[in-house]
Parts: C-alpha cells; structure tokens; sequence
C-alpha cells in the first residue's frame, strides 16, 4: 500500500461571530489520505472551507478537533514542515523586494546558504519563467510575476509535499501551462502535490484523486478515473420529427430533454434507457438521428455534488 504522507481525520474548525458569540463551523469533520507520488486535488465553491483547511494543513490555523499530520508527525512539527512548500493563496511580496531578494530571504529561512543557496535560487526563478524579470521590484510586477515569484519561493529549498492554493491564479494561458508541466515535472521527481483550483480543466487533467467540498464538509472523494466512470453510460440520443405524444411518452426513462422544433435531444442513463427510447421511436415512426455516448466531466460532477 502507498505510504500516506498528509492525513486528516475528523477535522473541524469553529469561529465565534463577533459580538455575539454564535459559533460558525468553516469546516466539519473533513478527513483526508494523500498518498506520496501522487497529484491530489482539493475542490469546492467559495466559502466551502478549501483554504481554512489548508491552513489548518500549513500549521497556520489550530483545529478545533481531530487530528493532522504530515510524514507521520502532528502538525505542527517543525521537523515535517521543513520538508513542505506553502504556496498560500494570496502570497505577499514585500514590494521593494526583487525576486531574486525574496526568494533568497526564503532560502535562508529555509537553511540554506553559500553557493548552494545561490544555485538555487536561480534554478527556481528560471523554472518557473520569471529570469528576465529578476532584479525588478515586486511593486512593478504584474499578479502573474507575482504568483511566479511566490512559486519559486515555496520551490526553493526542494520539498518532498507541495501544498498549493490557487496555484494558477493570476497567470494568463502560458503561465497556467508552464505551472500544469512544473507540477507534473515534481511529480515525476517523486515529489506529493496537492492543490486546490478553480481551473477544473486543469485538476481533470492533473490530478489523480480529488475530494470536492460544500459548506465545511468533503460530499466527493476519490481516484478521479473512477468518479467519472460512471458517466461512460450516459447517452445523448437525438430524434427528428418527434411529437409531443413520443416526447411525454419518454419522460420516465430521459434524464434531461429539450425540444426544438419537431427536433427532441434526451440525455439517458445507462443501456436499458437508451434501449427503450429507441424501441419507442421507430415504434412511433420518427427519426432516429444519433445516438452520442457521453463522458461525464469533472464540471459536471462539480456542479451536482458541490452546488
């Protein structure tokens, strides 16, 4: 069995409301198994909890109950976070600070020095596209500078688990694609990463597992491959000249229908369905135009489970 590096169970975090004291749970009873090697995604609306979890993660937030740890130590362990890059979702960059500055500040955090401190950092800072803007200023870069330079940050001193909030945030279409390539490129190296986005796109084509979250509690968790599997037997049949007799008739065994013009499209679920609908339209005398399989998305699992 893959050795777990990142644990969660039964975790809950409470606020009190100012003034009057009511408690609010931002997350309840959240449990999590992310395994080394592997790209796990963290899902969920706004508000769902997604960052307040991964701060409890970081060793930022305290839970209010249930237990974490990371390479088998409670968080926090100085220890087991010394092997962590943290890539908050909004990072600060001290404005007067170059990239090559704040990266270096962070490697000396880090424990690093002397030449190996200095290779590094331009290692990083050259893997993650940001070379020609070095010596700028924080203050006169754009957000996409910006989240590359927080990226070579959490980088810099080579950790074996990413923890990633919003990593493609700011970043126009080519940043998102060198930040997808980096993130496989860790994966390759051996390194855990798991990240939380809004960019479902980008999960479905990263990820191995996902959990999705909504209001506080994980509703969704597991190998992506097979969550979707369940949407190979989904059918989009297509039917000309149907009337409004066929189209009631078919009601029971459609998931979805519209009608334009005497054109009706039907969304079924599962062999039998697409069986009797096709049974019922020639036994009509309509047209049969297609019949479309169709692959259920991560979106489309998104909108069911988490919305």
């Amino acid at each position: 069995m893959t050795e777990a590096v990142l644990i969660a169970v039964d975790v809950t975090k409470e606020y009190r409301k100012p003034f009057t004291g009511r408690r609010v749970d931002a997350v309840r009873g959240v449990c999590l198994n992310v395994r080394r090697g592997e790209i796990f995604g963290f899902l969920g609306p706004n508000g769902a909890g997604k960052t307040t979890t991964i701060k409890m993660l970081a060793g930022l937030v305290a839970p209010t109950r249930g237990t974490m740890e990371i390479f088998g130590a409670r968080i926090p362990a100085p220890d087991a976070m010394a092997r962590v890059g943290f890539l908050p979702e909004n990072a600060y960059v001290h404005p007067y600070l170059t990239p090559r500055e704040f990266v270096t500040l962070c490697a000396r955090l880090s424990g690093l020095f002397g030449l190996r401190l200095r290779d590094r950092v331009l290692g990083v800072i050259e893997r993650v596209g940001l070379a020609e803007a070095i010596d700028r200023p924080a203050k006169s870069l754009s957000k996409g500078m910006l989240q590359r330079t927080a990226l070579a940050a959490t980088l810099v001193h080579d950790p074996e688990l990413l923890i990633l909030d919003e990593p493609m945030s700011g970043l126009d279409p080519v940043g998102r694609k060198e930040v997808r390539d980096l993130i496989v490129e860790e994966r390759h190296r051996g390194r855990t990463v798991f990240f939380s986005s809004h960019i479902l796109s980008d999960v479905e084509m990263l990820c191995d597992r996902v959990s999705i979250m909504r209001k506080g509690q994980v509703v969704v968790s597991g190998a992506l491959n097979e969550l979707l599997a369940e949407g190979k037997r989904r059918s989009e049949i297509t039917v000309g000249g149907a009337s409004d007799a066929l189209r009631l008739g078919l009601e029971p065994v459609t998931s979805s229908a519209r009608q334009v013009g005497d054109t009706l499209v039907m969304e079924v679920e599962g062999d039998a369905a697409v069986r009797a609908v096709v049974e019922r339209v020639l036994a009509e005398g309509a047209k049969l135009q297609s019949i479309m399989p169709k692959r259920e998305t991560l979106e489309d699992l998104f909108v069911r489970e988490a919305l």
